[in-house]
């Protein structure tokens, strides 16, 4: 017996050795690529370094700096519109298109993909595709506003419409992860409530609102917070569409960040604006997990 629980713990050890040793590869590149570099940047926000000249201490400096920046206030609100718009479009017809496709008994896969497709396009090339949509006389959109006899709008070179356009790019970019989120979500729900809503006579937008709603809310939990932090990190778009302009109008906080940091060599200041990013969407994904408990239905 004990030379049984002998070989059963020395077993055990080995196994635990071998998992270890599997994991290593990963929390070495964590290490080296994440954390590392992470607390080396939090270090450099509290100096002046423009990589060619020696360091200098400044302390909280930079953080000073940013918030007397009108342009650093200028590309916070930018994100934030960019934000409040996208992630709530995002959210409300990626849900009403999984509603739709997971009724649906034919074609389903193919529905599927169409949603789907974008999503698998990389961001720059999604946005050379919408660059072509939006061009002025020559991009399909302005071509058909002329056939329904609308104005043509001025998308990507007025500060109005310029943001608007990278948020209808972006949403149906990323609706594409909703619909599949929400369309896994539809199907774990179990049958039999809606079979005992249909013995009590409920109709269907009745059955959506108590049971299917409810049911889904850690889903939709789930999908608002990756799309908030998303949303948050927005930069390709408004990197290939509009360089950030027209007038400021769609340069964003991450755009900011690698305009101080890349072009102007301002590594202390953007790497302060990058902990001042960071500790906002820690702090919002924070709020969204307290008050997730007020409206989140788990079984």
């Amino acid at each position: 017996m004990k030379k049984l629980f002998s070989a059963s713990k020395s077993l055990k050890k080995q196994q635990a050795i071998a998992g270890y040793l599997f994991i290593l590869p990963n929390f070495v590149g964590f290490l080296a690529f994440i954390f590392v570099p992470l607390l080396w940047s939090l270090g450099i926000s509290l100096f002046n370094w423009n990589l060619i000249e020696p360091a200098k201490f400044i302390g909280a400096g930079n953080y000073l700096r940013m918030f007397k920046d009108p342009l650093f206030r200028k590309t916070l609100y930018n994100t934030l519109y960019y934000t409040l718009t996208s992630v709530p479009l995002v959210i409300v017809l990626g849900l009403l298109l999984a509603v739709l496709v997971n009724g649906v008994r034919r074609l389903t896969m193919t529905y599927r993909l169409a949603i789907f497709l974008p999503y698998l396009i990389p961001m720059v090339g999604a946005a050379l595709i919408w660059q072509s949509i939006y061009m002025p006389n020559f991009g399909i959109l302005d071509y058909i506003f002329d056939l329904l006899g609308l104005p043509i709008l001025p998308w990507l070179t007025s500060p109005s419409w310029a943001m608007p356009a990278i948020v209808v790019m972006s949403v149906w970019k990323g609706i594409g992860f909703t619909f599949i989120i929400f369309l896994a979500g539809l199907q774990g729900i179990p049958g039999m409530y809606y079979e005992a809503a249909e013995i009590d006579g409920a109709n269907g937008i009745q059955q959506f609102f108590k049971i299917t709603l409810p049911l889904l809310t850690p889903t939709i939990f789930f999908a608002v917070v990756i799309t908030f932090i998303d949303s948050l990190k927005v930069f390709d778009q408004a990197f290939v569409l509009t360089a950030g302009g027209p007038a400021n109008a769609t340069k964003t906080t991450v755009y900011y960040l690698y305009e101080q940091g890349f072009q102007y060599l301002r590594m202390g200041y953007a790497s302060a604006v990058g902990w001042f990013l960071l500790v906002v969407i820690f702090l919002i994904t924070l709020l969204q997990f307290v008050y997730q408990r007020k409206w989140v239905t788990y079984e």
